[in-house]
């Protein structure tokens, strides 16, 4: 466990992150994004740097088969616990496999998937054109590639709305950031994420936003109550819609990009 770079943060990761109102939104954005691109049940779904399943459980539970390849021992067990709470059919669908994304093609022994999905993964990495290939490698031809990562055209919001205006001003120029966990982060655009696909066989369909006013509320100090159902739909539905419309999309922190690779 002494090289699992997520064995202190996995608590702090699902337990806090993804059950605030923030991290459902997260959820429920992009599987709608998801869900507009995506082939029809029971197709196979590859989920690399798929932590504790957020993202591919619910993808099962609507009929997909799907892998997560994850890295951290720390992010499986919580993966296996998550698991545990799913009904017996969807449980069946999904398979944990310990892995580095950066290696997936080699760890799955060269299978190819309808959709492969990397959600908050490239901000940890160097540069993203090692995994990026491997994403692209691991598709079928006519497969979805699914990639969420940090918006360097938005570096400044959070630091604006903390209210930190010296950090704010050096972030318009700025690649790095240490996030909300407390781990440095990086943030690329649309367009070289974009430029990396295509030159992999791949081509982008259409990219989104994934939070916006969640985000500044959150970082301007507003408390949001998980437990209040209804205005947590209502929240997110508007997170929805600023997801896929200019100029909102362009201030989200991050962006999600779907492509398609093409045949051969």
């Amino acid at each position: 466990m002494g090289d699992d770079t997520w064995a202190g943060l996995a608590d702090l990761f699902v337990d806090e992150a993804y059950a605030s109102v923030k991290g459902r939104v997260r959820t429920y954005v992009m599987h709608q994004q998801l869900l507009e691109h995506l082939p029809p049940p029971p197709a196979t779904v590859l989920d690399v740097g798929g932590g504790a399943g957020h993202q591919s459980f619910p993808l099962a539970q609507a009929g997909y088969q799907v892998t997560l390849l994850d890295p951290s021992p720390a992010m499986l067990d919580k993966a296996r616990q998550r698991l545990q709470r799913l009904p017996d059919e969807a449980r069946g669908r999904v398979t944990l496999l310990q892995g580095d994304g950066e290696n997936a093609a080699e760890a799955l022994h060269g299978r190819q998937f309808d959709a492969v999905l990397c959600h908050g993964v490239l901000g940890y990495l160097d540069r993203p054109e090692p995994m990026v290939d491997q994403l692209c490698r691991c598709a079928a031809d006519g497969g979805l590639v699914s990639i969420m990562t940090g918006n360097a055209k938005a570096a400044a919001v959070r630091p604006a709305m903390e209210q930190r205006w010296e950090d704010a001003l050096a972030a318009f120029d700025a690649r790095t950031e240490i996030g909300v966990l407390g781990v440095s982060g990086r943030a690329d655009t649309v367009e070289e994420i974009s430029e990396l696909l295509l030159s992999r066989g791949v081509e982008p369909l259409h990219w989104y936003g994934v939070w916006l006013f969640v985000d500044w509320l959150e970082f301007g100090g507003a408390v949001l109550d998980v437990s209040d159902a209804e205005r947590v739909a209502a929240t997110a539905a508007v997170e929805l819609e600023a997801a896929r419309r200019d100029p909102y999309r362009q201030l989200s922190r991050v962006f999600h990009l779907v492509g398609r690779k093409g045949p051969g």
